[in-house]
């Protein structure tokens, strides 16, 4: 048996350009074990309800696990906060270098929790268990790439959108290769001004036994149907799938299949391809290209959102495209979403490109009192924002990182705001202000009820359904019901954890029990229990939400989700919304849950929460009945 961590972590106030280590609870660590479910503990407990996202009060972690640096696959972390986008909790993960060097630069604590908010641009270095703030002023305005070259070390920073508070800004790592994407965590570390988080750090050598547990699961997971599937095209054959089976989200939400799918798919990725990446074990991750904007490393997402979703069929623009997300560090899905909003908002007539319309209001990013121009796109006027146009598109992703006036101000704000602003509502689908991925649900119903039900907003990674319900034609509601959460209770235990999404898949038989027995962690390692964990999570970041006034009002059916969806083998599909009203019924009462979402009492006191939940949180008498 090898030691547990030291059970801490760092504490950095940065109003104060303060660095303390505090110790964590021990019972936190028994019954959230890591990652997001020590993250979602620490968020509760230590956030005041209604604390602006973007304000010096919100707290941003930095969480591994009891696993990080041990696990097969690549290591990760997470990046944890309220989120600006949504309002809601926010998880979101990467992996890559810095990764892998965190865990030795904290020496043994489990994250860093970010509060505060400095009078000038820092860096946080951190360094075998040493922490230091240090200017950054030099740096603040510079690219992804142009930050991590700068510094020395490891390095995940923001780049302009996160500097200019665009809601879905990335914390992005290793040059831009990765990114804790989705939800605005690097408009939250830009707010901050903390404009890059540095790791240094010698990692020992894993005990003899870790080393020998390593080996095992590796080769296990090179046999796994993932194992192989990835091995083989990574996340980029997703493009590909969602074609064939009709569940590719193209041109705006308006048809279910890309005629040029297989022009941005996986065999244009390897014809592309100058390497891939690998682990210390030799697993293969992405695919490596060159683009007129750098190296880029494109997953799956990219195609999907920056190529069918926007009707662009040339591999080398979708990959540039992705690159100049990478570098100012946008969400690829939210930055693909809001041009494709943009697109149809000018085809509607809602804006144009001439400064036509009215001024509407201002954003509370924008000093000036005056009104202004809605129809302003950061574009040459002889320029034509239209389905296909790369160079459009790559213009508008600036001018929303960027800020400038009019459209790209409003949609740095997200989807969902700029309708508010400009009109427009409901020609691209939102979930509790997050713009959703590009698996249409129209295709696979079960993908509406993930959306709706994830923790964050609309996500597919939480749960996916769509990979098997296409392929089956038997699923009733109780399947539909049974699946999601599943997968979602899985994935928050897995996440608690931190595993590798892929190589994680080793890891769901015992949920890392086997592991956690090994290094003598004070996780438990009962499977039973640890799917508990994973319950538990997700059952505390409900609450987290409910007590930010989230509640099944926010998880209704867009009405993009509603309209017969045009091509494919979907074509003519809508979702009914009175099924659907049903269907979450039936995941509210499967969750033990009201009619309005909220958990009930005896959920917590099943869950050991009800000496967590505080007066401020509903919580229900009976969950609603099927």
């Amino acid at each position: 048996m090898t030691d547990a961590a030291t059970a801490d972590l760092l504490r950095v106030d940065l109003t104060d350009h303060t660095v303390e280590r505090e110790p964590i609870p021990e019972r936190w660590l028994t019954e959230y074990v890591g990652g997001k479910g020590l993250g979602a503990r620490y968020l509760y407990d230590r956030l005041e309800p209604g604390t602006d996202p973007l304000g010096p009060d919100n707290y941003l972690l930095f969480v591994l696990g009891p696993l990080s640096g041990l696990l097969p696959g690549e290591t990760q972390f997470a990046a944890i906060t309220r989120s600006p986008l949504t309002g809601t909790f926010l998880d979101s993960y990467s992996g890559g270098e810095f990764a892998n060097d965190l865990v030795a630069a904290l020496d043994g604590a489990l994250g860093v929790a970010v509060t505060g908010q400095s009078d000038e641009p820092v860096v946080l270095e951190l360094d075998d268990g040493e922490a230091a703030l240090t200017p950054a002023a030099d740096l603040w305005g510079r690219d992804v790439v142009d930050t991590c070259d700068a510094l020395d070390g490891t390095v995940a920073c923001v780049g302009p959108a996160g500097e200019n508070r665009v809601k879905y800004a990335t914390i992005a790592s290793d040059g831009g290769d990765h990114h804790a994407g989705r939800g605005g965590a690097g408009a939250v570390m830009g707010a901050k001004r903390l404009k890059a988080v540095v790791a240094r750090g010698s990692p020992p050598d894993p005990a003899p036994e870790v080393a020998t547990l390593r080996e095992a699961y590796e080769r296990r997971y090179r046999e796994t149907d993932v194992g192989r599937w990835h091995a083989a095209s990574a996340t980029l054959e997703t493009v590909d799938f969602a074609d064939e089976v009709g569940v590719l989200s193209t041109r705006g939400w308006q048809e279910g299949s890309f005629d040029g799918a297989g022009d941005i798919g996986i065999e244009a990725v390897k014809e592309a391809a100058v390497d891939r990446e690998r682990d210390e074990a030799g697993i293969v991750g992405g695919f490596r290209v060159e683009t007129d904007a750098g190296e880029s490393v494109p997953r799956g997402g990219t195609p999907m959102s920056l190529g069918a979703g926007l009707g662009i069929d040339d591999f080398d623009a979708v990959a540039a495209l992705g690159k100049t997300c990478d570098r100012l560090g946008l969400d690829v899905i939210s930055a693909g979403n809001a041009v494709a909003w943009a697109i149809r908002a000018a085809e509607e007539g809602v804006v144009d490109v001439d400064g036509s319309k009215a001024p509407v209001r201002q954003s509370e990013s924008q000093s000036d009192s005056d009104d202004v121009d809605p129809a302003s796109l950061g574009l040459d006027t002889d320029a034509a924002l239209s389905f296909g146009d790369h160079d459009a598109a790559r213009a508008t992703i600036e001018a929303i990182a960027t800020r400038e006036p009019g459209v790209p101000d409003a949609l740095a704000d997200g989807v969902e705001a700029a309708a508010d602003r400009l009109g427009g509502a409901d020609l691209v689908p939102t979930i509790k202000s997050m713009e959703v991925p590009a698996y249409d649900p129209r295709g696979s119903p079960t993908m509406a009820l993930a959306y709706a039900t994830s923790d964050r907003g609309a996500c597919h990674r939480r749960s996916l359904p769509a990979e098997t319900e296409v392929f089956g034609d038997d699923w009733d509601d109780t399947d539909r019901v049974r699946v999601v959460i599943r997968e979602q209770t899985i994935t928050a235990a897995l996440w608690s954890l931190i595993a590798d999404d892929f190589a994680g898949a080793v890891l769901e038989d015992d949920l890392g029990a086997e592991w956690l027995a090994t290094v003598d962690a004070a996780a438990p390692t009962d499977p039973a229990e640890l799917l508990r964990i994973g319950e538990r999570a997700w059952t505390l970041t409900r609450l987290f939400n409910v007590r930010e006034g989230f509640d099944a009002g926010d998880e209704t059916l867009p009405a993009a989700f509603q309209r017969p969806v045009s091509g494919g083998p979907a074509d003519g599909r809508g979702i009914d919304t009175g099924w659907f009203d049903r269907l979450r019924q039936r995941y509210y009462a499967a969750r033990e849950w009201d009619e309005h979402g909220v958990p009930t009492r005896g959920l917590l006191d099943r869950l050991n929460l009800l000496d967590v939940v505080d007066d401020d949180t509903p919580v229900a008498r009976e969950p609603v009945t099927k």
